[in-house]
């Protein structure tokens, strides 16, 4: 099943946003490698700098999912004000279908 993790930056820490992007990256790159990964990226606030994250995974549960979101080492470092796991049902332009 996959799970949409909608993650919310704190105001003002974009600072541990990028100093935590090397670790964060990694983590994303050992999902992939595991085919857990479906699709990762930054929302942008209005002058184009990231202020949170969608992460789309492939999970057993939405607690396996949380568990995911919380290893991540953006969370880990504080950097997330609120994450959201939503049950996701990919229907249009799935590279499966």
């Amino acid at each position: 099943m996959l799970f949409a993790l909608l993650c919310k930056d704190k105001p003002g820490h974009l600072n541990v946003r990028m100093e935590t992007r090397p670790t964060h990256l990694e983590y994303l790159n050992g999902l992939n490698a595991e085919g857990i990964l479906k699709i990762a990226g930054p929302f942008l606030d209005d002058e184009g700098k990231a202020c949170g994250s969608l992460i789309i995974v492939e999970a057993a549960s939405k607690e396996a999912a949380r568990a995911l979101a919380d290893a991540d080492p953006y969370a880990k470092a504080g950097l997330f004000e609120s994450v959201d796991v939503k049950a996701y049902n990919w229907v249009f332009n799935k590279p499966e279908a």
